[in-house]
């Protein structure tokens, strides 16, 4: 006799677990809308190199990359629209000479990193730097206004 419960077939999710799957839905909608495209970290666009670490503050988003090896000269950050790309590449090469043997080994990659940037973001005030391998790029917030404006009511003419 086949299985008649509603809540065992295929496509149903069980109620106590229907309002938990909602809500992380809920989440990853909210995550993709105000910062990383989700695209960009599934498939076959899903990043390799450089992992990065995202902060946020009060005043700035900071986005930090370790990119051993690279300098300034290798690493390009830009705007594309309100897209920020952060991308470079490394070319990395050894060299060992000894009397009982001979190793030179290479290594090279380029890579790139796309972030949608969200609201609220000072494009003209984003800086990047890189020191000792690690990559930091800085994302002021616009400051809130402050006051609030008073406008006055007129009659119609």
């Amino acid at each position: 006799m086949a299985n008649t419960d509603v809540s065992t077939r295929p496509g149903n999710t069980p109620a106590p677990w229907r309002s938990f799957r909602d809500e992380l839905d809920r989440v990853f909608e909210r995550f993709n809308q105000n910062f990383v495209p989700w695209s960009l970290l599934t498939g076959d666009n899903a990043p390799k190199w450089p992992s990065v670490d995202i902060a946020e503050t009060d005043k700035a988003f900071t986005i930090t990359a370790e990119l051993p090896g690279l300098s300034t000269q290798d690493v390009d950050v830009s705007l594309d629209g309100n897209v920020l790309v952060i991308k470079g590449e490394k070319k990395n090469e050894t060299k060992t000479e000894d009397k009982n043997y001979y190793l030179m080994e290479r290594s090279y990659g380029a890579f790139q990193r796309r972030f949608a940037l969200p609201e609220g973001i000072d494009r003209d005030g984003i800086t990047a730097s890189v020191d000792k391998g690690v990559l930091t790029v800085t994302l002021p917030k616009v400051a809130p206004s402050a006051a609030t404006k008073k406008i006055e009511v007129k009659p119609a003419s």
